[in-house]
């Protein structure tokens, strides 16, 4: 199933995209699209049932209508990084021996094409298109790989919009340069699990201006999904909701050689992830 939330912000409906491209209105048959709702399988089982009569829903129309972030009541975002061997390469870096985890605040969330803001004093804007994972059953202390992708409740885009010198320069962790407000759009849509077979073999791109800037496989990830998920598991438990962003392919502007070419406002920024759908975010100024 394609999961969606459509409307103004903080307004959004719960919605699905049928098999012909329809949108379709599921505020008659659940809430909101949230971790209590993939947690829920008598919810999951009321969705899936409409899903295969999708033409009994309310047809909604989809000219002119925000699509906002798939999920709502994001629990946490638990970041990979470096979990690409050619983005490692191209930024010098060691492959890790564990991955390398970082934390971003679920305020940072917006739609797929909402704006993204430059932040006051930023030079170094950079882009990365990821594969994001949505928990749907808690999980602690998971014991394999397996466990771990039994545990996700589906897929979407991630744009995990980062800002190099506040990231790398100013001190301390990684955390300044990832929380900048809107430096996380997500969706358009949540592909639920069983629609992905292997998320291991998804392609990735990402173009600047029209520019192909990053064109890469989810197979050249260091740890596969499943991996993640378990390992995670170990240092915090994960809740249906939550959602990790694992890690960008090579291609993007901190890995150029100089003069690298950062974000500015009234760059416009495109991503697509195989099976999950399309973005497009024009930047401006905070």
């Amino acid at each position: 199933m394609k999961l969606l939330r459509v409307g103004t912000a903080g307004a959004e409906r719960p919605a699905l995209l049928d098999e012909d491209g329809t949108l379709r209105d599921l505020s008659g048959v659940v809430a909101d699209i949230d971790g209590a709702l993939l947690a829920d399988a008598s919810a999951l089982a009321r969705v899936r049932a409409a899903s295969a009569a999708s033409g009994e829903l309310p047809v909604l129309d989809a000219e002119g209508v925000r699509t906002g972030p798939p999920l709502a009541r994001i629990g946490k975002i638990v970041c990979v990084g470096l979990n690409y061997h050619d983005h490692a390469a191209e930024t010098g870096a060691e492959i890790p021996t564990e991955p390398i985890l970082f934390l971003k605040a679920p305020d940072t969330v917006v739609g797929p094409d909402d704006p993204v803001l430059v932040p006051r004093g930023s030079a170094r804007t950079d882009w990365e298109v990821e594969l994001a994972v949505v928990i749907g059953r808690t999980a602690r202390y998971l014991e394999s790989a397996e466990d771990g992708l039994a545990h996700v409740a589906g897929y979407a885009i991630a744009h995990d919009v980062s800002e190099r010198e506040f990231q790398i320069e100013r001190g301390g962790t990684w955390d300044k340069g990832k929380n900048c407000e809107t430096f996380n759009p997500l969706g358009p849509w949540l592909v639920t699990a069983d629609e992905i077979p292997d998320p291991q073999a998804l392609a990735l791109r990402l173009r600047v201006n029209g520019e192909l800037k990053q064109d890469g496989t989810t197979a050249d990830q260091i740890f596969p999904v499943g991996e993640v998920v378990r390992y995670i598991s170990h240092f915090m438990t994960l809740y249906p909701g939550d959602v990790i962003n694992t890690g960008t392919p090579a291609g993007v502007a901190l890995g150029r050689p100089e003069p690298q070419p950062y974000l500015r406002a009234g760059d416009v920024v495109e991503l697509e992830i195989q099976g999950l759908g399309r973005q497009r975010q024009e930047l401006k100024d905070a």
